[in-house]
This record gives C-alpha cells, structure tokens and sequence, in this order.
C-alpha cells in the first residue's frame, strides 16, 4: 500500500508561502466540557486548554504552561475551570478563572489525579485518583485503578474520599444527593472499541444518603460518561449498543427504557458533557458538536489564533540510549543505533558522526570486513530495506567514518518484503539477512542477487529481533536458530550459505537454545541453553548456561588438555609460528591496500562421530545469561548476566576455572538492550548495556570496562518522527496480528482516518492516545499504546504506612491502623492506632489541611512526626523513612491476603484453604505452592483466588497443580507419611474469577473448566487469551501492544473473546465491598462445604 499523502505540519511561524493567521479548522480536539450556562466550550487541543463559544469562533487560550493540560470542567456557575496538569511530572488537578489568569494547584499527591465535575455548590472538585482505600474495604488494592475524591477548590485542603469503589466519570445532582458514575471492573485499554464483554464499563447510580450503589445499565456493551438531564431525572450517557458509540438517554428510576439519541456509524462519540437548558456538547471525528433538545447534531467551527505548539525540530545532543552496536574491525570506531538512527564514534576520542538520514526508523547494523561500509536496515516507504553507506576515497585519505569528508549511501535491496537484520559475510562479499523476519537470505552485493538459504517454515518471529543466524569464518555456512514441525522451541542449526541444502540440527535437546556463534575458526560452536538451569514456570526468567559443541575431535582434545599439557602445546605453537614469521617476505608491503582480499581460514572439516558428544558447559553456574563472547585464543568466556534490574559483566578462565566478576552494568529505563561483541583480532570487547557503551582489553588480567564516550548530534523533526511512529504501528499490527484479515476490521481504511489528526498532535500524551483509539477498532485485547514519561525532579509523596482515620476532624491525622510490614511496625516504634500526628518535620497539620506538600521528596529520607497520645496526653516525637507509593502498595496487597484468608478460615471453621494467585508467573506459582501446601496443606479443600490476575503463562502449570489424584501412599510399618504426588494437591477446589481476569488469568480459569477440576464461582470473564508483543516505539517512551499468537482450542475456538461463564455467578455490592464482606469468596465457602 502506498504512503499517505500527509498533511504538513502546522508552526506558529507557518509553513513556507502559507498565509499567516488563525488555524482553521484544527482537528483532535479532546475533552471537550460545555459550560452550565450554554456559552462556551472548553477543550484540550496540543497539550494546551482553550475555551470557544458554544456557537463556534476563535478560541481563546486559557492555559498554556508548557506541560500536558487535560480534563476540563466547569463550576456550576460557569466562572471557573478545573483541570489536570503534568506541571509536576503527574497529572494534579488545578483551577483556574473561565476568564483566565492564574492557576492554582489543588491537589499535591504524586499519584495522577483527574477531575471530573465541580460538587453542586462549586465549592469542590470531584477527581479519580488511586490514593488507596478505606481500612475497611475490601475490595483488591489495585494501583491501577482509582478511586473518587472531592478537594476544596479554595486549595490548601487535603482531599476526602467519596467512596473506595473504582470509578470514572462521576458526576452530582443538583441536590448533592445522587451520583452518577462510571465503573471500572478491571484491565483494558480505555480506547477499545466494539466489544461486547464482562468487563466493559457500566453506568451506576450512588445515593449519598443510604450509600446504596445501584447499576443502571448492562448488556456487555460499553456504557460510559453519564451525565444529569435538567429534569433530574433523566440521565444521559454514551453507549455502544448500537455497535458504535453514541448518545443515549434513561430515565434514572427504569434504565430499561434507554433510548438513542444519535446514530452514527462510524468512529465513536466521545467527552459527553450538557448546559443547564439542555444543550449536549460532545466530541466526533477530531472535532466538536453540540446537538440542542429535539435537533440534530451541530458541528462547532473552531479556529485557534494562538501559537502554541512546542517546536517540532529539535536539536539534540544523545551521549547514552544506544541500542545496539558493531565494532569496526580494528575497534578504532564502533557503529551504533540512537532513537532509530545510525551513528558511529571513535573509540577512544568519542568524535561521533551520524550515518543514516530521513525520519523512518534504522535498525540491525553491521560493520563490513574491510571497515570501510556500513550495512543496516531502513522503514521506509511502507516497508524495511536494506542500506549500507561507505567512505569515500583511499583508505589513506580517509581511514574512518567519524571523520571521513564524504560518506556515499546506496540502497542494497528493497523490494516488496521487509527486509532486516543484515550481516557481512567474512570476506565482505555478501550479505546475509531476514526476508519477512523469518527466512534466512544472502544477497550478493556485487550483482545484488538473492537466494534463499533457510525458508520461513523453520522459524517464527515473535518481536522483531528474536532471530538469529551468524557466518561461519570460512563464509560457507551459517549457523541459525529454528524450529522443528509442531514444536515451539528453539534449536541450533547449521545450513550451507549457498542455499543447497537443508537446515541441520546441532542442539537436539528438548531445552532451549538459541544464539549460536562460531569460536576458534570455526572449530567450536557456542550457544546458550537452559539445559542445566533452574527453570522457572513458562514465560518467566530461566537460568542459562553457554555451551560448546566441538566440530573437530582435535579441538575438543586440546580443551580438555590440564594446566600442564596446555602450557606444553602452548609452547609447541608458538614456536612453530615464529618460523613461520621469519620465513615471510620481507618485501611485503606494510600499507594495506583498499582492494586487498580478505584471507580467510580453511574450511572445517566437521568430524561427524560422536559429534553430539563432544560438547562442554562453559559457564561455571546457571544465571541470566544475556549476551556471551569467547576469546580467540579459547581460553577465557566473557559473559554478561542479567541481576535484578542490572547486568554484571563475568569472566571464566576455564582451564584455571576462576570466574570472576569484571563490573555491574546499568539498567535502561525503557526496556533494556543488551550485547557484547569483540574487534576482528579479538583484542578488544566492546559491551553494550542500560543505553552506555562500554569497552575492556581482552586477555589483560581482569580488566574492567571503561566508557565508550559519544555524542549523537540529531536535528530531530517530532512531527515526522509520529507520522513514522504512527506508519511502524500500522505496518506492525498488519503484519504480526494474530488473525491475517485483522478481525474482519478495515485496517488501511481506519488508517485513513486516524492519520489525518497527526499535524494537529504535539506530545506523545495524545499520540499514545490516538494510537490506542485507532488500535481500538481491532477489537481484541492486548493492544493499545502508552506514554512513559521521565520527568527529572517530579513529585514523589512518601507513605508512611498507615491508614488515617476518615472520621477524624481535628488538627493533624489520626492512625486508625498501622501497616503490617511497614515504616512504623517497629519493635521500638512507639507510634500506634489512635495516636494523631500534630506535625511532619516540625510543620504543624491543621485540621482539614493538605500534608501530601510535606512528605513530597521524602522516599527513604529520614522524616520527624510529631505525636499525640490522646489516652495518655502525653506527646513525643516519632522518626521514620517514608517508601514509595509502590512498597505501600505491596503492604496493602499483603494484607488484603492475609484478610481474605482469615475470612475463609473464620467461615469454613478452620476447614477450607485460601490462596491467591497474584499474576501467572513464576514468582506467584512459587508462592501459590508454599501456601497450599504448607499453611493450607491440613485443609479439607483449597479457594483459589485469581481475582485482578493481569496474566503471564501459567495456565497448563497451575490446573495440572490443582488437579493431582492419590495413586500412592507412603506407608512405613503401618504410619502412612502422604501419598503421591507430593507436589500437587488433590483434594478438592475451587477458583474464584471476575471481570478483572485478563489473559492467561482467562486462559486458565477456561482450562480449569476445560478439564473439570472444580467449579469457578464469581462474575464472567472476558476472552482475552492471547499472546502479546508489548514494543518500544522510535521515541523509546512510547510502546504500543499487538496480541499476535492466538490460542484455539481443539473445536477451532480461539480464546480471544471466548467468554468464560463461572458455574456459581456472584456479583460484589460495591456498598458491601466499602464495608468489608466479599459475596464471593462467601459463596466459594459455601461451595465447597456443600460438597
């Protein structure tokens, strides 16, 4: 398919020849809120808010700080503005005049906090914020949803919680007396579009005066953003019923009398808001309406006369954020890739100098044999290709790229496919490279033919990158990883490079295997395999080793020589080369010549008997191995580990079996890149990790790396960089979704429709926004984008690892519990339940007042409370370290265990079991196996609860634990010890499901059922059993998710949108959650005493 003609860009200064003026008709105008007295329109448009009469006209600025501004909503007198601003590095909620003027900040908590309405006498602002809930709550401690709060728009006040339930869009009656709100079930993308599915939102009804919660709408259906009528008595929402989203109206006392107001048909309607006298606002197409009671839809003509759009060049200077590298062939200058470009520096000056042009994406570099070309991939055009770029003149004129006057740049191949991951041959002849990611190819550079040497059968790509293949030195071979017929697992192969023959397995083992390179010319092949490590559950980390498979019994010998025969042989060599030195012309000429061949070794004759035989482990212990080289002379393996969220760089001197440590290596903030490569003598390892580039001598003792300093100069145009990114995430997604005609969906037409908003965006908070609303009309889970930003200096609020008391109105914060496990459950900790802090580090808390200011910055810093003891009336000071908001997380998630736990075992008499399965990996089997069978292993039966389970790959592990039958029992003179299998249980249970259940949470709930284990009781789960590649974006901070291995059971099924009905449905009251009884995990007691 053929490029979009894209729109241009849009400046302050305008484009070229344009005429200057106010921007006509803009498009992706979001959140949009109408003011209660009909005039105006509020709206974000650019990372910026604007206010334009309800009538259209120019819009006037309101704020423009230079951050992301979102979230408009007015007073119910129309004169001010409440709004939520990154200003601080997450998102808090401000208020400003409608008029305009200065803001002022009304929440100070680090946790992203987004408004939603004014209360009714606009005293206070309604927001969402994931701040924690009640102690009496029990509903999961998710931190990814929210729960509502109302804060004081005269500022300076802390927030106070309407209720725990997570919940969006909520909004007041005119009374005060009724809210109607949004739930939040539990994990997907907001965007998603068109699904009818368990954990789509609904709209609820909550009566402040009995704190009944009652569910207006159902179906399965998307229902969302409700908002009050003037009669008070209807309530208007948006609802996909109809297929797509649109405006409908209930009346609040029979919501089974829903009507639909608007009819479209394509793209959704979103951002409903309505005036007083009844006029709707609401935002289509990138563009606002209003529709009048009665009338049809008005399209509001906007124009912008600011200029307020961030510069879309930039120059930049990038000395980390490598993700890959190849070293030259003497190691002068290394080749690198930087936020998609190619670069090359020299290794000891740091003189950098970039390689690659235009804004597509470049990937997979290489250096030629001779140093003098550069190969690598290029997005461009709709496709990959491969480029490769070479200095101009003598290699006496100019020896290097970093400082060559001229660099030529040719396109090597491109041609319908995509076409990456290019790499020389020894002899600088061919190239080999990925055709569609999967089949191996050679191109000759000389005539630029191809030919196959190993088909797409033998492999599968999972992400870009996965494959792997690398020359033999000889250039007659290469080795590859493949996959037999049927079995997804990875084998080393070897094939001929001149695509005569098939694909020959070297590993043959049932375990992983994978990166294959060839050592000692050709006469050792080394891999690393998880043959020998500790194996976590699927798709969880495993310990690897690296291991050598001798291709000659000759070389095989000679590493299995001692100390003693080595140093003999050693000598033997060495004598035996120097004559061979001192026989050498001595006429040669030193200089090298450009056009000079390169010599290469002898082929290897591969001794075929015992072949599988001759193989060795070179690593010393199992860890993470991530990337591996070994020295030319075979004597030392330099290895680079994975630890925690770093990486050490190892040694092993085999023969004198001393590994040791060279250096710990940094982790990258956005996923991590990791390699290790040696120059062409192998003198010197050039190590890639955390975005640095680091470098150490080989062979000299224990060297430890030294940094590789460079300095990418990019003059970087954001908006072509979007419009790149954007382009990557439609390819992508059409060529790796799990189904090939993409859901029945008009993947290339919706692209149409998407693309037209690029020159209106200007941050990647609504790039990610708009990437997830054009993955939304997929259809299917796991997808969607999303925006990591890293702000240096955000706000970071210190917990202190308590529960405050909600019904405490005096000065400072009353305890109403202290955390399990936290900064203050000390042994010498004097702080307990029912004290009240008067003061944070000497600043006295008023009654009411906002304290979050005063433990901004104070994660793991020392922090002085000063305390009342009401019963005694004594006072005393009490220090501490406040953790982050994720540590406190971990105590609440720990706690709610401990709770749910106790309430089986309170229920049941002490006969039932409680585990919660937290996520399906390896860590949360571990722990699901110590409770069940050590607290819980006397149980008569076992709850299994896999409630807010995001996923992971555990589903076949954990119903084959759940399932064990007795067939043995150990019975030593007559005292029976247990029975077989030891290490599963096989007494009865039962597993508790909701909405929340995503991915593998589905997939084994549905595989449980499958195979009759035991009931599910709890709510339907939706079918989102698939397998997804989460990818980093060009602009690392931007990723986006393509589900692309579809599961299908044996009927031809596939899990994804295969709903999952439990066999005992139980609904949570959110009332009943707020107050502390969970009505499922009731109903799975019963459930199982019944039996």
């Amino acid at each position: 398919m053929a490029a979009l003609p894209w729109a241009p860009s849009f400046g302050g200064a305008g484009e070229p020849g344009a005429a200057l003026g106010p921007l006509e008709h803009p498009l992706w105008l979001r959140h949009s809120a109408i003011s209660p007295d009909g005039k105006s329109i509020a709206f974000a448009f650019e990372g910026n808010l604007f206010v334009v009469p309800a009538g259209g006209g120019q819009a006037r600025l309101l704020v423009g700080n230079g951050h992301h501004n979102t979230e408009p909503v007015w007073s119910p007198d129309s004169r001010l503005i409440a709004y939520a601003s990154d200003l601080n590095g997450n998102f808090d909620v401000f208020a400003i005049a409608a008029d305009g003027g200065p803001a002022r900040r009304l929440t100070t908590h680090s946790a992203s906090e987004l408004p939603f309405a004014f209360t009714p006498d606009g005293a206070k602002v309604l927001f969402s914020a994931q701040r924690g809930a009640t102690a009496a709550n029990i509903e999961f401690p998710s931190p990814m949803m929210g729960q509502l709060y109302e804060v004081d728009v005269a500022g300076g006040r802390e927030p106070t919680r309407v209720f725990s339930m997570p919940a969006l869009a909520g909004r007041f009656d005119r009374a005060g007396t009724r809210l109607v709100y949004e739930d939040l079930k539990g994990y997907e993308n907001l965007w998603r579009k068109h699904h009818v599915a368990p954990v789509a939102h609904d709209v609820w009804l909550y009566d402040t005066k009995t704190g009944e919660h009652r569910k207006l709408t159902g179906g399965g259906w998307e229902n969302r953003n409700p908002v009050w009528a003037p009669d008070q008595k209807t309530v208007y929402f948006l609802s996909e019923k109809s297929g797509s989203f649109n405006v409908w109206k209930m009346p609040a006392d029979d919501p089974a009398k829903a009507e639909q107001v608007t009819h479209y048909t394509k793209n959704p309607v979103r951002f409903l808001s309505m005036a007083d006298d009844g006029l709707l606002s609401f935002g289509y197409d990138g563009e606002l309406y209003t529709l009048a009671p009665g009338g049809e839809p008005q399209k509001v003509a906007v124009s912008i006369g600011a200029d307020t759009e961030p510069a879309t060049v930039q120059n930049l200077s990038l000395s980390n954020e490598a993700t890959e590298l190849s070293p030259s062939p003497d190691g002068d200058e290394i080749a690198f890739v930087v936020r998609g470009q190619v670069f090359v520096a020299s290794t000891e000056f740091g003189d950098t100098r970039r390689i690659s042009d235009g804004a597509g994406q470049k990937r997979s570099v290489s250096f030629s044999p001779d140093g003098r070309h550069i190969v690598y991939a290029a997005e461009q055009d709709g496709h990959w290709r491969l480029e490769e770029a070479a200095i101009a003149g003598t290699r006496k004129e100019a020896p290097h790229f970093f400082d060559a006057a001229e660099i030529r740049t040719r396109t090597l191949l491109d041609n319908e496919h995509q076409n990456f991951q290019p790499v020389y041959s020894p002899d600088g002849r061919e190239v080999a490279y990925l055709e569609d990611r999967v089949a191996v190819r050679v191109l000759d550079r000389a005539t630029g033919k191809t030919r196959e040497v190993m088909a797409a059968k033998h492999s599968y790509s999972y992400s870009d990158g996965d494959q792997w293949f690398a020359w033999s030195p000889d250039a007659k071979s290469l080795l590859v990883n493949f996959i037999e017929p049927s079995r997804w697992s990875s084998e080393v192969g070897l094939v001929p490079a001149d695509g005569s023959g098939t694909v020959t397995n070297l590993s043959l083992s049932g375990y992983e295997d994978a990166h294959p390179i060839f050592a000692r010319k050709g006469q050792v092949v080394l891999w690393e395999t998880d043959r020998w490590g500790l194996h976590g559950q699927p798709n969880s980390p495993t310990q690897g080793d690296v291991q050598a498979l001798f291709l000659t019994r000759a070389a095989f010998d000679r590493f299995n020589l001692d100390k003693a025969e080595f140093a003999a042989l050693k000598k033997r060599e060495d004598e035996a080369e120097k004559g061979k030195d001192e026989k050498k012309d001595d006429k040669k000429d030193d200089a090298k010549k450009d056009d000079d061949a390169i010599k290469l070794p002898p082929p290897v004759a591969i001794d075929s008997e015992g072949l599988h035989e001759r193989v060795a482990r070179l690593t010393p212990y199992s860890s993470e191995v991530e990337a591996f080289e070994l020295s030319p002379d075979g004597e030392a393996l330099y290895y680079i580990v994975k630890v925690g969220d770093g990486h050490e760089l190892w040694v092993n001197r085999m023969r004198a079996h001393e590994p040791k440590k060279l250096g710990e290596l940094p982790g990258g903030p956005h996923g991590d890149d990791v390699d290790l490569q040696l120059d062409a003598k192998g003198d010197t390892a050039f190590v890639l990790a955390g975005g640095n580039i680091q470098k150490f001598k080989v062979g000299e003792g224990d060297a430890k790396p030294e940094p590789v300093h460079f300095s990418a100069a990019l003059r970087l145009d954001r908006a072509a960089e979007r419009r790149q990114m954007f382009e990557h995430v439609w390819r992508q997604t059409r060529e790796k979704l799990y189904v090939t005609d993409m859901g029945g969906v008009d993947w290339d037409g919706y692209r149409e429709v998407y693309a037209k908003f690029l020159p209106y965006i200007a941050d990647n908070y609504d790039l990610a926004e708009m990437l997830s609303e054009y993955l939304g009309e997929l259809n299917v889970s796991h997808t969607g984008s999303g925006y990591r930003p890293q702000v240096q200096g955000a706000a970071s609020t210190g917990q202190l690892g308590v529960f405050v008391d909600p019904a405490w109105h005096g000065a400072g914060l009353k305890v109403g519990e202290v955390l399990e496990g936290g900064p203050l459950d000390k042994a010498d900790a004097k702080l307990k339940a029912g004290m009240v802090i008067e003061a944070i580090d000497g600043t006295g808390i008023a009654a009411g007042a906002e304290y979050d200011s005063l433990l901004d910055q104070k994660v793991g810093r020392l922090v002085r409370l000063s305390v009342l003891d009401p019963a005694s009336g004594k006072r005393f000071e009490q220090t501490l370290k406040p953790i982050a908001a994720g540590a406190q997380n971990e105590l609440l998630y720990q706690r709610w265990v401990r709770r749910e736990r106790e309430l089986v075992h309170k229920l049941s008499g002490g006969r039932l079991g409680y585990v919660h399965v937290r996520g399906m990996d390896d860590e949360s089997f571990r722990q699901t196996y110590a409770d069940a069978l050590g607290i819980e292993a006397g149980k008569e039966a076992l709850i299994v609860d896999t409630r807010f389970n995001g996923g992971g790959n555990l589903h076949d592990t954990l119903t084959t634990f759940l399932s064990g039958e007795r067939y043995l029992e150990f019975l030593p003179r007559g005292q029976s010890l247990g029975w077989e299998p030891t290490t599963r249980w096989t007494k009865p249970s039962v597993v508790l499901i909701s909405e929340s259940n995503y991915s593998d949470a589905h997939l084994f709930p549905w595989t449980y059922q499958h195979f009759k284990v035991g009931k599910l009781i709890g709510m339907p789960v939706a079918g989102t059993g698939t397998a997804v590649w989460w990818e980093n974006l060009q602009d690392r901070s931007v990723y986006f998710g393509i589900p692309e291995v579809g599961f299908r059971d044996a009927k031809g099924n596939f899990m994804e949108k295969a709903e999952i009905t439990p066999d005992v449905i139980v609904a949570n009251d959110p009332g009943k959650l707020d107050a502390g009884e969970d009505q499922q995990l009731e109903a799975a007691v019963k459930t199982l005493l019944a039996k």
